[in-house]
């Protein structure tokens, strides 16, 4: 497994001396290339690990890897032309970023020790900072990189404690390990395992330490607003998952807590996402609630639960980005983000509108769609923890399809404004990055089981 990490330093080291005119092609083809040696986990024993030093795999790690891997080409493919006007240094000094930021990905997903896992999840917090305060559409970018930068140390800072103490009480700190027998006393334990959360439920966000995530995405430019929603919640997701199951039992005590503010989440970000004019910023509230059924999943502690949230995080890491892509092709053209300056744009652009429509209907979880398959076991799993769940379950379901509707109607249907009429048409290269999020979407609908 430590090839694929060095492959992405090769890549690094290929953007730096290349030539500036081939310097897009190359990051594209190695990014593409990377995919291979990736798609080997596959082969491994999903219910047994495949350990290499420092680094494993298994079943919660394999997708969102693969996960990761897929979206860098899709990053750069569709930052080629918000980069064109930037100096030769600039657009390097950009790739590396994203390769840095996915290798880091790719290494906590994979870190077999928790310590490697915080240093990488930590790691993510610097190339991702560059990209909303350097690269950001407007000067609001500062105070979102303030934002993101603020939320994940103070999340991280109990998480960093709670490390310090399990490695002197236990001498390890290796995810197989069982920590939910080690301390004694209810609230003690209560404490301690909300210490070791917090840094991702901010990450993911749950309600309550969202502030961050819609200022981020409106600001952040198209590469980091794909890599957020697409990776970056999800690895608040799979660190969530790795605690709570090394926890066992003892990670149910408190989970009344997160359980309300997950399902009060749901309710509330399908509320807020109906009164957005903002295109990416109802895109970025709408990530909050998908994940809230997200973090309902895995708080039940159930196989349901596991694999209906991972499902999830697959289908919105797809979807979601697909939709910042589409947001970014408008915005690219007519400089602004308004739903209300966007009507008609399913008139000029048919085969765009074509994309929003598929992705707002994957977005509502239209059946037969993964999206709906995920939150099915994770809804199933949640209304087997509490009954009086499938009420707030019921209401986001509702609220979900009706924002998902109302970002597609006013966003394709309507008059074109005067001044929207001479814009230039889509390229090849835009309809590729469209292609690349749908078709593996739609072909995980036929085989669910490469998630498991």
């Amino acid at each position: 497994m430590y090839h694929l990490i060095l492959g992405y330093v090769g890549l690094v080291l290929s953007v730096c001396i290349c030539y500036q005119k081939n310097v897009w092609r190359i990051a594209q083809l190695g990014s593409l290339l990377m995919i291979v040696p990736v798609l080997n986990l596959l082969n491994l024993n999903m219910f047994i690990s495949g350990i290499s030093g420092a680094l494993t795999s298994d079943f919660m790690s394999v997708a969102l890897v693969i996960l990761s891997v897929w979206l860098l080409p899709l990053m750069l493919i569709a930052s080629q032309q918000h980069m064109a006007k930037d100096t030769g240094l600039y657009q390097r000094i950009f790739i590396i970023c994203q390769v840095i930021l996915t290798s880091a990905l790719v290494l906590a997903f994979l870190a077999s020790d928790l310590l490697l896992f915080y240093i990488a999840f930590e790691s993510t917090l610097l190339p991702t900072l560059m990209l909303i305060t350097r690269w950001g559409a407007q000067k609001e970018r500062y105070q979102a990189g303030t934002y993101f930068m603020f939320y994940t140390m103070v999340g991280s800072l109990p998480l960093l404690i709670c490390l310090v103490g399990q490695y002197k009480m236990m001498g390890s700190l290796s995810l197989d390990l069982i920590l939910g027998g080690m301390y004694k006393g209810e609230y003690f334990t209560n404490l301690w395992w909300l210490g070791c959360i917090l840094a991702f439920l901010v990450k993911l966000p749950l309600y309550g330490g969202h502030l961050w995530l819609p200022k981020a995405h409106v600001e952040a430019p198209i590469a980091g607003s794909m890599v957020l929603a697409g990776v970056l919640l999800k690895l608040g997701g799979y660190g969530l998952m790795r605690i709570s199951y090394a926890w066992g039992a003892s990670a149910l005590l408190s989970g009344e807590v997160v359980f309300a503010l997950a399902l009060w989440g749901m309710v509330v970000m399908g509320a807020i996402c109906l009164r957005q004019t903002d295109l990416k910023s109802l895109i970025a509230y709408s990530s909050v609630g998908h994940m809230a059924l997200v973090v309902g999943g895995i708080m039940t502690g159930t196989t349901w639960g596991y694999n209906g949230a991972m499902i999830l995080m697959i289908a919105h890491g797809l979807v979601s980005s697909c939709l910042f892509s589409l947001a970014n092709y408008w915005y690219e053209r007519s400089h602004s983000r308004n739903l209300l300056g966007s009507r008609g744009m399913i008139i000029l652009f048919p085969l765009m509108g074509a994309g929003w429509f598929i992705a707002s209907l994957m977005n509502l979880a239209l059946p037969p769609t993964i999206n709906l398959f995920g939150e099915l076991v994770a809804m199933v799993a949640v209304y087997n923890w509490s009954m009086f769940s499938v009420i707030f379950m019921g209401v986001g379901a509702v609220l979900t399809a009706a924002y998902s509707l109302y970002m597609f109607g006013m966003s394709q249907w309507g008059e074109v404004l005067e001044n929207y009429k001479n814009l230039h048409v889509m390229t090849s290269r835009e309809y590729l990055l469209l292609m690349m999020h749908l078709v593996p979407a739609a072909y995980l609908i036929f085989n669910v089981g490469l998630m498991f």
